[in-house]
């Protein structure tokens, strides 16, 4: 696969060093001389591209036409804006990333402007913290289809809602899937009679949503699962 990479900032540096070690030819586009002279001691020499990425003869210095993707990664929301619009519509590029620098230009990263895939750090920040909050000791192995899914591993815990009951019978929420349950080193292959036991550890692929479920029926009882006296 071959990526341009606008922007040489440290995002697009450990971009452009993992996609490198993965055998993907990588070219990075850079003007200011302080970062360039960083990237010549960190990447091949053949790898960086001196100029504004904003600048078509730059661009196709870089081998834009012959891009399958381009990720707009500079500073600028508006550069990153352009360079997609442009790497779409004047050089059919078939795949463009870009980086949001202020959240409040979240809006304008759309097909409007021939984004494919928007990167907005604040806001997966601010996701990651809500699911680590809201998961609790629920472990994320492993994300699917773009992080829609994952597959997660959680250990049942004592009193927990789907000790002693059996797959068929726990309201397991729609899009989610016991895919495997250890227990004592053991690894057993879920049926619909297999019955949870406190210290399982189960492994299911899941959606956000359903894992916050799961971790309500897997982990330590709450207070309003608790039984009410009269």
């Amino acid at each position: 696969m071959f990526v341009v990479i606008a922007g040489g900032g440290r995002t697009a540096t450990y971009l452009a060093t993992l996609l490198l070690t993965q055998n993907h030819q990588v070219r990075l586009i850079e003007h200011r001389q302080e970062v360039l002279a960083r990237l010549h001691r960190e990447l091949p020499t053949e790898v960086i591209y001196e100029g504004n990425a904003v600048d078509p003869p730059v661009l196709l210095q870089a081998g834009i036409r012959q891009a399958h993707v381009l990720a707009a990664c500079t500073s600028s929301d508006v550069d990153n804006l352009v360079l997609c619009y442009f790497g779409r519509t004047r050089y059919q590029v078939p795949r463009t990333i870009a980086r949001i620098n202020n959240p409040r230009n979240a809006w304008l990263f759309d097909q409007k402007f021939h984004v494919d895939v928007a990167l907005n750090q604040a806001e997966i920040l601010a996701t990651l913290i809500e699911e680590e909050m809201a998961l609790d000791n629920m472990t994320i192995l492993l994300r699917l289809r773009r992080g829609r899914y994952s597959l997660v591993q959680e250990e049942i815990h004592d009193g927990a809602p789907a000790v002693g009951v059996a797959i068929k019978d726990l309201p397991l929420p729609p899009n989610s899937v016991i895919a495997a349950i250890i227990r004592q080193d053991q690894v057993l292959i879920p049926r619909g009679i297999t019955q949870f036991q406190a210290g399982d550890e189960v492994l299911a692929i899941v959606d956000r949503e359903a894992a916050e479920d799961l971790a309500h029926l897997f982990g330590p009882p709450r207070s309003d699962d608790m039984p009410h006296e009269a």
